[in-house]
């Protein structure tokens, strides 16, 4: 006579799902680590949390900059001294229009 063993599927809180997407996205854990810790079931299901629920870019392969609009001073690519001269001057002259912006509201609201 033969046992057979059933495998038994947990079902896990939206909530709890999102708590522990949290932690692996803050760096707290990796997703290994949080599916030991919390005896969750199955090789990926972390990972298809963090793809799912995530706010980061969690698909295979090497990331969209493009897609998820980050900016080039959060990537780990190096730049040339050309390309951050250019990446400051860009933020210099955006900082110089807004403050051109808000001394216009200032002069607005004085009037």
């Amino acid at each position: 006579m033969m046992t057979e063993f059933k495998r038994t599927q947990r079902d896990y809180p939206l909530s709890f799902k999102i708590a522990v997407v949290e932690q692996v996205e803050k760096g707290e854990m990796t997703y290994k680590q949080a599916q030991q810790q919390y005896g969750i079931q199955g090789r990926s299901t972390v990972l298809v949390w963090l793809r799912k629920y995530g706010r980061l870019d969690w698909r295979p392969g090497p990331p969209d900059l493009v897609k998820r609009r980050l900016p080039v001073a959060q990537t780990t690519i190096p730049l040339t001294p050309e390309q951050r001269i250019r990446e400051l001057e860009e933020q210099l002259e955006l900082a110089n229009q807004k403050a051109e912006f808000f001394e216009c509201v200032i002069n607005v609201l004085k009037n």
